[in-house]
């Protein structure tokens, strides 16, 4: 409850929490909320502009962008939750045993690999593993997922590194304690802060690496709404127009917003350094 009040007082981090609970919302009830089926086609209707019926027009087949974009947000709320699910299942078991164990697995396996990946931009290194993998949303998470774990190995190693020598560690140790239980049992509840904040700030990189996929073609693919695919679907229309561009690249902006105005909203109640 504490926790919770002292999050409450985060204007900003509260503003993203609102943000994000509508993406939620509009996600799971988008059959009540599209006046439309998004992949309906109506060739008596292309290009409308916004208004009457069709409240964000139509693109140049005759569907409905609104009902289009309501749809593409359970794409978005899957690209954030699976891709950042992928990574954490990699990234936290990997940080865990590489920071309590050490040696020349951590030091030379584990953290070059990692130094080696975080190298290229993430959505270099996304696209590289995409273009290998093929082309699909599963595809496409897979290939944002292994692009994060780097990360998420990093903090947790970080985290482990820093709490492997704490004292009711070392007695935990004395007493015969097993190391699987130490991990998971002590230290891992006492990582787990700043790898929340993390997958947060994550999740909104997610979505913008899934639009940018599925953008070039490689996420997920038509007729499936997708934010990314609908801005690839309409960058011939944007002289004529525009609005088809416009709304779910205004989509993508608030809801990569609202996850870092979350993030930092964490980060302000769970991280100690960044507590006034």
């Amino acid at each position: 409850m504490k926790t919770a009040r002292k999050f409450l007082r985060n204007g900003l981090g509260v503003i993203g929490a609102v943000i994000i609970l509508a993406l939620i919302v509009v996600a799971l009830f988008a059959p009540q909320i599209a006046p439309f089926d998004p992949n309906a086609q109506d060739y008596n209707k292309v290009m409308m502009p916004p208004g009457g019926e069709h409240l964000f027009g139509t693109d140049d087949l005759g569907r409905d962008i609104f009902s289009r974009v309501v749809y593409g947000a359970r794409i978005s709320i899957q690209a954030a939750l699976i891709s950042v699910g992928i990574a954490m299942l990699i990234g936290v078991p990997i940080g865990l045993l590489s920071g309590y164990y050490r040696g020349f697995w951590d030091e030379w396996v584990v953290m070059r690999s990692v130094d080696a990946m975080q190298a290229f931009p993430f959505l270099i290194l996304a696209l590289a593993i995409s273009a290998v993998l093929g082309s699909g949303f599963g595809n496409a998470m897979l290939a944002i997922g292994i692009g994060f774990a780097p990360a998420f190995i990093r903090i947790t190693r970080g985290q482990v590194l820093s709490l492997r020598n704490m004292e009711y560690i070392q007695a935990a140790r004395s007493v015969g304690v097993k190391d699987a239980r130490i991990i998971f049992r002590h230290i891992l509840p006492n990582a787990l802060n700043p790898i929340v904040i993390q997958a947060t700030l994550a999740m909104a990189s997610g979505i913008i690496a899934e639009a940018s996929l599925s953008y070039l073609g490689l996420g997920v693919q038509p007729p499936t709404p997708s934010w990314g695919s609908m801005l690839n679907q309409a960058q011939t229309l944007m002289s004529v127009a525009p609005y088809a561009t416009f709304y779910p690249g205004i989509a993508i902006f608030l809801v990569v917003l609202g996850f870092n105005l979350l993030g930092d909203g964490l980060q302000q109640v769970l991280d100690p350094r960044s507590r006034k």
